[in-house]
């Protein structure tokens, strides 16, 4: 019993730490990436982290400390897109599920192998990498072509060339599972959020960002990729260095 008692204020300690590192992100400049309209967001590595290295039930506490934060911010400091994430079905549910995702994932992927995990990390990469490239020749073949978005799109190719590099170089065989995993947590609160708000606000989204309404479907699935890719490679990047690190120290 006694045991039992230091394992749960020792799991409440790491929920509170977590929460607190995601609230800070939140409440500063360092958790927000400015890309066109919107801005992308790390707040959702700190829950990753906690799935992984905590399991499921930490990382939903700490998703929920995240999305009850970001229904707080959009309440006392709300902008043209607040109405969406004063839902908490929006706010909310995608963030606990971040870290329960990231923990089944680490999971089931730590027991396929290296080989099979490694093939379905580099199809991945290679998907984005078309999905990118063909953005760019789009851009390119239309008369008015957005010159932001094409630079975006080849930076974001250059740092997964980047990534697959020193995959293939320098990391250990967990931390293929860790980069499966940071990308399914972001997925998470990407696809998650941009999927409720299209099935709840759908045309009122689009339009408050000033985007064409003729094809929401569209216009919300570019956010999310727009969105989306750059807080994957971010999440990768940190998870895997800040959980490789707390599993050294644990050995």
């Amino acid at each position: 019993m006694k045991r039992k008692k230091r394992f749960n204020v020792r799991r409440i300690t790491i929920i509170g730490v977590l929460g607190a590192i995601s609230i800070i992100l939140g409440l500063t400049p360092l958790g927000f990436i400015p890309i066109g309209p919107t801005r992308a967001t790390i707040m959702h590595i700190p829950v990753i982290i906690g799935g992984i290295t905590q399991g499921p039930i930490v990382g939903a506490m700490v998703g929920l400390i995240f999305g009850l934060f970001s229904l707080f911010q959009n309440i006392t400091n709300p902008t043209v897109i607040s109405f969406a994430f004063l839902n908490p079905l929006v706010s909310v549910l995608p963030r606990v599920l971040i870290g329960i995702t990231s923990y089944y994932t680490y999971k089931g992927f730590k027991k396929m192998g290296l080989k099979n995990t490694r093939n379905i990390l580099y199809l991945l990469w290679t998907s984005i990498i078309i999905y990118l490239s063909y953005g760019i020749y789009n851009a390119l073949a239309s008369h008015s072509y957005n010159i932001w978005m094409i630079l975006i799109n080849i930076v974001l190719i250059i740092i997964i060339l980047l990534i697959i590099y020193f995959t293939r170089k320098g990391l250990k065989t967990k931390s293929l599972d860790i980069i499966i995993s940071a990308i399914v947590g972001s997925l998470t609160n990407t696809v998650g959020v941009l999927f409720l708000i299209y099935i709840l606000f759908a045309e009122r989204f689009v339009l408050a960002l000033g985007l064409n309404a003729a094809n929401t479907r569209k216009a919300i699935i570019g956010v999310g990729i727009t969105n989306g890719i750059p807080e994957a490679i971010i999440a990768i990047i940190i998870v895997t260095t800040v959980v490789n690190i707390l599993q050294k120290g644990k050995n």
